[in-house]
């Protein structure tokens, strides 16, 4: 076989491989630039500069967080066409309850009708819906809305999203930490046996892989208590590009930038990715 030929059949191989995990997904025709091979499997983002995108209108920051979630399903979409299996938004933090009053109120009430909203064409677009967060704390009337898009995308089998709510990486750590002890203390397990994937087996995550790719908007250079555990080997991509700007280009331009990148997870340029937990 030809180099061409061998590279060819790579790209095909490739390709039939992100397919396999989302169905329908078309990489080539979307990304033609980018090695199937390339495309990042979980794409984690922070999806940062709502307010200052309305106070940049004159709007309060309801408008902004309002138009961000508009952008949602743009961005969902995109990453079930270019392959991208699991897609976690960090849609409302631990720490975000310090905000007003009348600000959380209208995440809550966003949230509760995003879930209400979205729910069939979610799972019309093969999409399945995951919580990553605690639940302690969060209104009742939001769980049951995103309860019901769980259990109504059950079965898809394309993109997996992971809404991020009342979530710290911190508590979720803490967490994973009282579950181990308490074990430990009733003898079902031994000190020696904790490792790191045991305590990725506890986590709010632990059927979910890693990310590979960190997305950040609006230009911060911080990670906000966000999978502090997960993101160990993800690469970090900060664009200045205000979430309820960001568009299906803006994630191309991510993944291209993510697709140059040498992942060496700690070794040697040729490394390859540890196996997941």
């Amino acid at each position: 076989m030809t180099e061409r030929g061998a590279n060819d059949d790579g790209v095909a191989r490739a390709e039939a491989c992100v397919r396999a995990r989302v169905p329908g997904a078309d990489p080539r025709g979307r990304l033609p630039d980018v090695h199937p091979g390339r495309i990042p499997r979980h794409i984690a983002i922070i999806m940062d500069g709502n307010g200052r995108w309305a106070k940049e209108r004159g709007f309060p920051r309801s408008f902004g967080h309002r138009n961000g979630a508009r952008v949602v399903r743009e961005v969902l979409e995109e990453c079930g066409q270019i392959g991208v299996e699991f897609l976690t938004l960090y849609s409302f933090s631990v720490e975000n309850w310090s905000r007003p009053r009348e600000e959380v109120e209208a995440l809550m009430a966003l949230a509760e009708a995003y879930f209400e909203g979205e729910r069939e064409h979610l799972a019309e677009k093969n999409v399945r819906v995951r919580f990553v967060g605690r639940r302690e704390g969060m209104p009742e009337s939001v769980l049951r809305a995103v309860d019901g898009a769980i259990e109504r995308t059950r079965g898809c089998t394309g993109v997996n999203l992971c809404i991020a709510m009342n979530y710290g990486s911190r508590a979720e750590i803490v967490d994973a930490v009282r579950s181990i002890a308490a074990d430990a203390a009733a003898g079902k397990i031994a000190p020696e046996a904790i490792d790191d994937r045991l305590i990725s087996s506890r986590l709010y995550t632990a059927d979910i892989p890693d990310p590979d790719l960190l997305i950040r908007t609006a230009g911060e250079m911080r990670v906000s208590n966000f999978l502090l555990w997960q993101i160990s080997y993800a690469e970090i991509y900060v664009t200045e590009t205000l979430w309820p700007d960001f568009t299906a280009e803006s994630l191309h331009g991510a993944i291209r930038a993510f697709a140059r990148r040498n992942r060496t997870f700690g070794g040697r340029p040729e490394a390859t990715p540890p196996p997941s937990p």
